[in-house]
């Protein structure tokens, strides 16, 4: 008997964790953090709906911080199995496990002091700790080449394709046996935005499976195209500077970050925009994986490599790239002409939101959001036009310009889901996960039910027997 359950992003955005059970083996896909407010929060530090000590090998599809955020906590909990990744996500894993777990340390005792203010006698207390987000490492046993078919648990093949997302990210292709009956599944994970610069287009399952499981962030609508969005990014910094203001970037580190740069790049090349522009990379996670990128050139669209040893995007003349906090508190001496980009690209966390407070209430800066902005997070609010913001303790008017720029997402839109799953024939099935419940997932369907393909959205933990 062959199940499937999703204990994470099932009927929402974040949390990606999906369970393949038979007979023989239990195989995760996935083991990502709920992201936005509070009461996801809360839902982190819940159970599972599993128990991780059964679980045999969780695969790991890239290293999103919603699709591995609670990799330390499932380690912590009693797993032992083994993690299998691509060489590029296990080294950008143990980035972003190491500072989610530095700022969940950092809450926990800013929550700490607070409670200790109003008289709580129960001391907060991090998801995990910087410990346990090394000690998770340790399970990293194994890693996946794209196209290359490897067993992982008994009766259980892996082959990991380029999904095309970030670096290293894997769309995965299980085939299950179990007393004599055979089925296959092919898990999306994130699935890249196609004819981007930095990596290839995400790749087709190596047989068509039986079953498919796939993510809608963008399940309604499309973007912007790459060229008019680079255009915009342009113009919004080349604005700000002639209003002698600065503009805060707020950036994922992984992807964002890297493709920000080239496209500030391109505006130098272009003589849009002065060659020696002061740009502040202020994330030492954003930092290191920029470094991760130029050592995996194969993993790199063809041709893009070549740029990295002549004049490379990632190192434009008026790069700044500031790991130490106290070169950080500096940059908000700054009263214009910058670009500052830093973490989180959410502005749930990290550096960016003390550039946010010094930033949004001045009417010459400028705040360009360029990623997937989750309902209750800080950036969600500014981004639907709130006119102040609580910062600090602070209430912070907001006055800078906003501009959202949709074509640098790193997920495929509607036109490319659809096209995605085209290359995989004519699936029994189709489960869709890590979508906003009514816009992405519901209008996904309605597309899919219009061509004829069988679909459903999965419930939280609800046991889907694949016949």
């Amino acid at each position: 008997m062959i199940r499937l359950s999703s204990h994470g992003a099932a009927k929402q955005v974040t949390g990606s964790c999906h369970l393949i059970e038979t007979d023989r083996a239990r195989v995760l896909v996935d083991c990502g953090l709920f992201q936005g407010g509070r009461e996801l929060a809360e839902e982190n530090a819940e159970d599972f709906g599993f128990d991780p000590r059964q679980i045999d090998v969780l695969l790991l599809t890239h290293a999103h911080l919603d699709h591995c955020g609670r990799i330390p906590l499932l380690v912590k909990r009693g797993f032992r199995g083994r993690i299998i990744a691509t060489a590029p996500t296990r080294e950008l894993a143990r980035l972003v496990l190491a500072d989610a777990a530095g700022l969940q340390e950092e809450e926990a005792r800013r929550d700490a002091r607070h409670a200790k203010r109003h008289g709580d006698a129960q001391e907060p207390q991090p998801l995990y700790t910087l410990a346990d987000a090394f000690h998770a490492m340790d399970f990293f046993d194994g890693v996946a080449g794209y196209g290359q078919a490897m067993q992982v648990a008994d009766g259980v093949r892996a082959t990991f394709m380029n999904a095309g997302h970030i670096l290293g990210s894997a769309s995965i292709f299980l085939e299950l046996e179990d007393h004599g009956v055979t089925r296959s599944v092919y898990f999306s994970g994130d699935i890249g935005n196609p004819g981007r610069p930095l990596l290839d287009d995400p790749q087709a399952p190596p047989a068509p499976p039986d079953y498919v499981v796939m993510e809608t962030t963008y399940g309604d609508r499309d973007h912007r195209p790459w060229d008019e969005s680079i255009d915009e990014l342009i113009d919004a910094v080349s604005e700000t500077h002639a209003r002698g203001g600065n503009v805060v970037i707020p950036t994922f580190a992984l992807e964002r970050a890297q493709e920000v740069l080239y496209g500030l790049s391109e505006g130098i090349a272009r003589r849009r925009l002065p060659a020696h522009m002061v740009v502040f990379l202020d994330s030492p996670m954003a930092i290191s994986a920029t470094e991760v990128f130029t050592r995996y050139p194969e993993a790199m669209r063809a041709g893009f490599p070549a740029r990295l040893h002549d004049v490379s995007p990632f190192d434009l003349p008026g790069l700044r790239m500031t790991r130490d906090a106290s070169e950080s508190v500096a940059i908000n001496t700054i009263r214009g002409g910058a670009v500052i980009m830093a973490g989180s690209g959410m502005a749930t966390g990290g550096r960016v939101r003390h550039h946010l407070r010094h930033n949004l209430w001045g009417a010459a800066n400028s705040v360009v959001f360029v990623g997937y902005a989750a309902q209750g997070t800080l950036a969600r609010l500014i981004i639907d036009g709130a006119r102040s913001v609580r910062l600090f303790d602070e209430q912070i008017q907001v006055r800078a310009r906003i501009h959202t720029i949709n074509g640098f997402s790193a997920h495929a839109g509607q036109g490319e889901l659809l096209a995605w799953l085209g290359r995989c024939g004519k699936p029994d099935r189709v489960f869709l996960v890590h979508g906003d419940f009514e816009r992405g997932m519901r209008v996904f369907g309605e597309q899919l039910q219009s061509r004829q393909q069988p679909w459903q959205i999965p419930g939280a933990g609800e046991p889907i027997l694949l016949r």
